[in-house]
């Protein structure tokens, strides 16, 4: 597992803490190394990302865990974001990325403390255009601990964006699945 920043010597007490496995390098050292990315900036980085790392991105599978929030990332962001769904933007920004939103919905903390429960598990829900890119998204959900709730296409997105009635629901997925009226 390879942990990137535009300063990776911040990250040495993190991966350090993660065991040998774990290590920390630049973006592009990230995107080489990875054949599944995740990604979490605030939101208004998007735009230099695509443009300063958009080729490198080609064909990586992306999980998507930003958002765009006003007060950090400009109104204009927001409510370009708002206007056209969240997923529909960010692909816009990372064209080249085979993009799944997942991991946006909650607090880092509620991920961390609810990984792993007990039946039945927290559900996160996710969205991209790309089957085989989902089925990926889907088993690292599973694998985190929690149970996917495939929404649909990255336009259905806008489903669990912030605001949305998906986003900040620490549910199962059968009651996520109702609160989006999914099918079960």
């Amino acid at each position: 597992m390879l942990f990137s920043s535009r300063h990776p010597d911040e990250l040495k007490d993190l991966v350090t803490g993660l065991g040998e496995f774990a290590q920390a390098g630049t973006v592009d050292q990230a995107i080489a190394f990875g054949d599944v990315l995740f990604i979490a900036v605030p939101y208004a980085a998007l735009p230099q990302i695509g443009r300063d790392f958009g080729e490198a991105l080609k064909g990586k599978i992306t999980l998507d865990a930003c958002n765009a929030v006003a007060p950090r990332d400009g109104n204009m962001l927001a409510d370009e974001v708002g206007q056209e769904g969240i997923g529909v933007v960010s692909q816009k920004y990372l064209h080249g990325a085979r993009l799944v939103r997942a991991f946006n919905t909650l607090n880092y903390k509620i991920f961390a403390s609810e990984a792993n429960r007990p039946d039945p598990k927290l559900a996160v829900p996710i969205a991209g255009d790309d089957p085989e890119a989902v089925k990926t998204a889907a088993a690292l959900v599973r694998d985190a601990g929690f149970d996917p709730v495939i929404v649909g296409q990255l336009a259905e997105a806008a489903r669990f964006q912030r605001g949305a009635p998906g986003y900040g629901q620490a549910v199962t997925a059968a009651e996520l699945r109702q609160k989006l009226s999914l099918t079960p």
